[in-house]
């Protein structure tokens, strides 16, 4: 079968390492189900597998890809829990189960025709999305979900700030928190992203830094240190930053004073539980909810695709399609 391999792993010029070749057809085991993957999305995660970044290279080469939308050999439409864990090992959450792998990590991911997973990582497709929308949610949507709900305990009304307006979590989170009835503030640097934000539901949009007009219960993070300064500013007291990512660099000076002074709350969030992405699943639907796709493109173009996302030049998911 067709499927895109990171067989190398180079900083500064990742996308040598990833080769469109043949590779073996899986075939179920016991307790693992295989599906013919309809469409997939690309992460960051991808990117940084191939700088090897938080990557082991003895699991390279490995087919990448972490989001999987497609259908079973009984014709189901599925979506692809994309955590390969144990819930009991993390005490009823696999996102603390410490041998924990999100898709293409120890196991092969999504960019191929065919996908083997266990088989309580498949998960019915809601019927109003289309393949390539449903493998825009698995990563970005059921991360934003978690921080939100879970570890922000998010309420109708709430005020949120959500930084970095362009990233595939910040956009998730953006729809989300607005369609659960909170008044969503944004940031980015760039005026495209600004205007997608408000295009998602934000209330207002403001440049990267710029002072909010009020301060708000909950800040989903994920840029880190271009932006942690202004997250703790636009808190209120006893409010909460959630955090699931630092692009921008992991070690911001951390305001202490600030934060013990204020009862501010800190929170790390990774990945999302199964339920929380059934539960997802189900709040899109009801909601009527549909991700921002940038573009779709076949796999044979998936270095084209990276190649966006490297530049930051795309608006909404970048979609691959496999025939």
């Amino acid at each position: 079968m067709r499927a895109a391999v990171a067989v190398s792993q180079n900083f500064d010029d990742p996308l040598s390492g990833l080769a469109l070749m043949q590779m073996p057809v899986p075939e179920p085991t016991e307790g693992w189900i295989k599906v013919k993957v309809r469409a997939t999305s690309i992460n960051m995660h991808d990117l940084w597998t191939l700088r090897g970044v938080g990557h082991d290279p003895k699991n390279i080469p490995i087919i990448l890809g972490c989001d999987v939308a497609g259908v079973t050999d009984d014709g189901r439409g599925v979506i692809v829990y994309p955590v390969i864990a144990d819930a009991e090992a993390g005490g009823g959450d696999e996102t603390l189960d410490p041998r924990r792998a999100l898709l293409s990590e120890e196991h092969h991911g999504g960019f191929a025709e065919y996908l083997l997973v266990p088989e309580r990582c498949v998960l019915d497709k809601p019927g109003s999305l289309s393949f390539e929308e449903a493998a825009c949610l698995p990563v970005a949507w059921s991360t934003a979900y978690r921080m939100l709900f879970t570890q922000g305990a998010l309420k109708p009304g709430d005020r949120v700030l959500v930084q970095g307006a362009g990233g595939g979590v910040a956009s998730a989170a953006i729809s989300l928190a607005a369609a659960a009835g909170a008044t969503v503030y944004a940031t980015s640097r760039s005026q495209t992203n600004r205007d997608l934000a408000l295009e998602l539901g934000a209330a207002e949009v403001f440049e990267s830094g710029e002072r909010l007009p009020e301060r708000v219960d909950l800040v989903i993070e994920t840029v880190g240190e271009a932006t942690w300064a202004h997250s703790l500013r636009c808190l209120k007291p006893g409010g909460a930053i959630v955090i699931a990512g630092a692009t921008s660099g992991t070690s911001p000076e951390a305001d202490l004073g600030r934060i013990f002074y204020q009862q501010l709350r800190v929170i790390g969030s990774t990945g999302s539980t199964r339920q929380e992405t059934q539960d997802m699943l189900r709040f899109v639907e009801t909601k009527g909810l549909r991700p921002k796709i940038d573009r779709v493109l076949a796999l044979e173009e998936i270095h084209a695709g990276m190649q966006a996302m490297l530049d930051g030049n795309i608006s909404g998911k970048i979609v691959i399609t496999v025939a």
